[in-house]
């Protein structure tokens, strides 16, 4: 089976940075896309970023360009989000999911769009 669990949220000042881990287990890992989306309460879930097979960024939201960093160590099996700078929207749970189609590339900014999805990891910025 297939398992993604995400870790790394928790409690953060506005300004401060967590970096959350994808850990995958039950598939080749390296030809997988990963994406991280996330929920706020009350509130849709949305895609956040991607990262390719090769290693290709795709930011599905604008605000989160230029201080979310998405990374993947394939011999770990694991993808990183280093998100700096938090601001309370960014308050969610966060969620990684990978895509088994599309040969490798993020696919688009959409849930249905991806097939395997972890528990999500609760990221809460509040001072």
């Amino acid at each position: 089976d297939v398992q993604l669990q995400a870790s790394g949220g928790g409690l953060v000042q506005p300004g401060g940075s967590l970096r959350l881990s994808c850990v995958a287990s039950g598939l080749t890992f390296e030809d997988y896309p990963i994406g991280w989306f996330r929920q706020a309460p009350g509130q849709k879930r949305e895609a956040v970023i991607c990262i390719s097979n090769r290693d290709y960024t795709t930011y599905y939201k604008d605000s989160v360009k230029d201080r979310f960093t998405i990374s993947r160590d394939n011999a770990m099996k694991t993808v990183y989000l280093q998100m700096n700078n938090l601001k309370p929207e960014d308050t969610a749970v966060y969620y990684c999911a990978a895509d088994r189609e599309g040969w490798g590339m993020c696919p688009g900014p959409v849930t249905y769009e991806y097939d395997y999805w972890g528990q999500g990891t609760l990221v809460t910025v509040s001072s």
